[in-house]
């Protein structure tokens, strides 16, 4: 039985790019335009639970998630696992935490060398961690390829050699091979054609289970989530607008912007009611609303909304939701 505590406790992360100044701004002295990607995020998660970060392109998740693990830098905010600061780690002591916290990336290009063996690129990250033990570096590869669904003969292949599921398969004994606590799936499902979705959602949700895994999974489809997620957080611009467990989300959902997400798909039911949907696109990071980011294109809108930020607050035992109604 896993012990539920928390593994992973997120503080107000917040990540902010200063672009450079247009030449009319240089000669008004105007201030460096700032990129608002991520803004005073704060989370924990659980041992052994897996959490669905989902948002639309442009809404911070995958700048949270590599400022989890300072692949960026956060501006702000305290990051701990397992009661070890992440955001003030030396170098030493991040490469120690890192091997517990490994990232599963949309591309699988980014976590394998082009030039490198299937094979060779998981007993290097063996090596590299002391994670090969007695059995051997030929045992070593066979059993984290057959972890993974993929044939020990693969151990001979390349990337290119492999097709888009096959190399996320091969992506992900890549980031097991260093034994870690928790993975980061980054998107790890969008580019592939949706029965290899399934398979691949189908493999986190055995590997959880076998290897009593913790797991961030982040896409952009509710969908998508629904199938490995014990809990969900919304995000929108940079905040969480709604966090529960994925029960009560789907069932209950409280913020405009997640009912819309969910009504972006087809619902099987047809005596289903319709859900108003959003209205024009998502405002630029560099121009953000000054009250609720969603107000411009919430139907539910009223004066408040575009005056005041709503705060994240409880609205259930286990669901919390930053809207004014």
């Amino acid at each position: 039985m896993i012990e539920k505590k928390p593994l992973l406790n997120v503080e107000g992360i917040s990540k902010r790019y200063s672009l450079r100044r247009s030449l009319r701004d240089s000669l008004l002295r105007r201030p460096a335009p700032q990129l608002v990607a991520v803004d005073n995020v704060s989370f924990s998660i659980n041992r052994g639970t897996v959490l669905g970060i989902v948002g639309e392109s442009g809404s911070g998740k995958t700048t949270l998630a590599r400022c989890l693990i300072r692949l960026i830098e956060p501006d702000t905010g305290i990051v701990s696992f397992s009661n070890k600061r992440i955001d003030n780690a030396s170098s030493s002591n991040l490469r120690n935490i890192r091997k517990d916290i490994q990232m599963v990336f949309q591309d699988p290009y980014t976590s394998l060398n082009p030039r490198m063996s299937i094979g060779a690129a998981l007993a290097e990250a063996g090596q590299v961690h002391g994670t090969i033990g007695i059995s051997g570096e030929k045992d070593f590869v066979s059993n984290l390829l057959k972890l993974v669904g993929l044939p020990s003969s693969f151990a001979m292949r390349r990337p290119r050699q492999l097709s888009g599921g096959q190399r996320q398969r091969a992506a992900i004994a890549r980031a097991l091979a260093v034994r870690p606590t928790m993975l980061i799936a980054d998107e790890a499902v969008s580019a592939l054609d949706v029965s290899i979705q399934g398979q691949i959602l189908n493999l986190f949700r055995e590997l959880r289970k076998e290897l009593e895994l913790t797991i961030i999974f982040i896409a952009h489809q509710l969908s998508v989530i629904s199938h490995v997620a014990d809990e969900v957080a919304v995000m929108y611009l940079g905040k969480i607008v709604e966090h529960g467990t994925t029960k009560e989300i789907f069932s209950n959902p409280k913020h405009p912007y997640t009912k819309a997400l969910l009504a972006a798909h087809p619902h099987p039911d047809p005596r289903e009611k319709s859900v108003p949907q959003m209205q024009g696109d998502i405002p630029s990071p560099l121009d953000l609303p000054r009250g609720c980011r969603f107000f411009t294109r919430c139907p539910q809108a009223v004066t408040v909304c575009s005056d005041t930020v709503p705060d994240l607050l409880q609205r259930g035992d286990d669901h919390k939701v930053a809207c004014h109604f």
